[in-house]
């Protein structure tokens, strides 16, 4: 059975990242129709990052305490398809803004219940387990953003949306039959003895600088992923077609060496390979933000895509080790940090660039920078299948 889970469940995430992936394109071609400056488009990117984050800690208590997870999962699909239809409709930034939020929230809900059930099955091979599932969004990548590019050649931002929300329906109806095979645990309410635990677990020092490093390091990711498709076209005069299939290849190699990666870590340990991804993402960010060469640029921010969303399912597997145990608990506050605090880089990385979107890639070598720094501060553990490793 835990084999057979690695595949539906990475499809799945394949198919509830859809839409949200596909607003890399989507939220600069609504920005452009209403003539927003980088920096609002940054805080488009903010309030759906921001408010999907809400879901995160919430979700990842649910992981813990309720039996019957395979429901919570398929009730996923529904809310994020109808809930991106709802948005599609809309014509005002507010309005937009609250509704792709409201809809991130049930792919938020998705990843720290799916993440937490395979990092309790596979407690030996966690992030190989993480890795597998992470492959499933970031080749949604790999297909939202061709999908919803082309759409934009064709029709407008409306009907880009819509087109995502379909596999995510359909995978809804086909998670009906995969849903009984979710494993159950007992079920639990939590206590304040659930909260004081993760309060001890995550106050302490180590645990601050963790949640640090997680931020910092989707900081990075943040500034490049939401101002690349708005400097291709701004500065390269990039259709939103070339803007899309750019930005595709530039994160395939991530995403398939995530597995890869996780498992290296299970074996070597997490922290030499956090330093390396942000290592090598701080000095290619630089490179994008120093030369003008489009060939340049693209191959730059390509090798810092790369670094960085290969290490996603290290950094997820880490905080787990850190915490111990309760893997959805862990992963729902992993998660909201990385995606929720982490989202004002969208923000600050438009303002970067209202004169030059250049700026946004310096930037986010800062970022990518701190996580470095960050993570040779915490200190090593012995060995990476210790569970209650810090950062192994």
């Amino acid at each position: 059975m835990k084999s057979s889970l690695l595949i539906p469940f990475s499809l799945g995430h394949f198919s509830n990242d859809l839409a949200p992936i596909g607003l890399y394109l989507i939220i600069p071609a609504f920005g452009a129709a209403l003539n927003l400056s980088p920096s609002e488009i940054g805080l488009l990117f903010m309030i759906s990052s921001t408010g999907a984050s809400l879901a995160y800690i919430p979700a990842g208590l649910l992981a813990d305490h309720v039996a019957n997870r395979g429901v919570l999962l398929l009730a996923t699909f529904f809310w994020v398809g109808f809930g991106y239809l709802a948005a599609s409709f809309v014509d005002g930034f507010w309005v937009f803004a609250i509704l792709i939020a409201v809809a991130g929230m049930g792919d938020a809900t998705w990843h720290p219940i799916a993440t937490g059930v395979l990092a309790q099955m596979h407690k030996i091979r966690r992030a190989y387990a993480l890795g597998v599932h992470s492959i499933g969004g970031h080749l949604a990548e790999v297909v939202a953003l061709p999908v919803a590019g082309l759409a934009l050649l064709f029709w407008d931002w409306r009907v880009a949306l819509q087109i995502l929300i379909i596999p995510t329906l359909i995978m809804g109806l086909c998670f009906i039959f995969i849903a009984p095979k979710v494993p159950r645990h007992v079920n639990s309410r939590p206590t304040r003895a659930d909260f004081s635990d993760i309060w001890r677990v995550w106050s302490t020092w180590t645990g601050v600088r963790v949640l640090a490093l997680f931020t910092s390091y989707n900081m990075g990711l943040f500034a490049i992923t939401t101002m690349t498709p708005l400097y291709l076209r701004a500065n390269h005069d990039f259709s939103w077609l070339e803007t899309a299939l750019a930005m595709a290849a530039m994160m395939t190699a991530g995403a398939l060496a995530m597995p890869w990666m996780g498992r290296i870590s299970d074996n070597i340990g997490r922290r030499p390979l956090i330093l390396m991804g942000n290592g090598i993402a701080s000095i290619a960010a630089i490179a994008a933000w120093a030369f003008s060469s489009v060939v340049v640029t693209l191959v730059a921010l390509g090798i810092a895509m790369t670094a960085l969303v290969a290490i996603r399912a290290v950094l997820q597997a880490a905080a787990v080790d850190h915490a111990g145990g309760r893997e959805g608990t862990s992963l729902g506050l992993t998660f909201a940090f990385m995606d929720g605090f982490a989202a004002s880089a969208a923000v600050l990385a438009g303002l970067a660039g209202e004169n030059d979107l250049a700026n946004a890639f310096l930037l986010a070598s800062g970022f990518s920078l701190i996580a470095f720094f960050l993570a040779m501060t915490i200190e090593k553990p012995g060995s990476a299948r210790q569970p209650d490793a810090a950062t192994t």
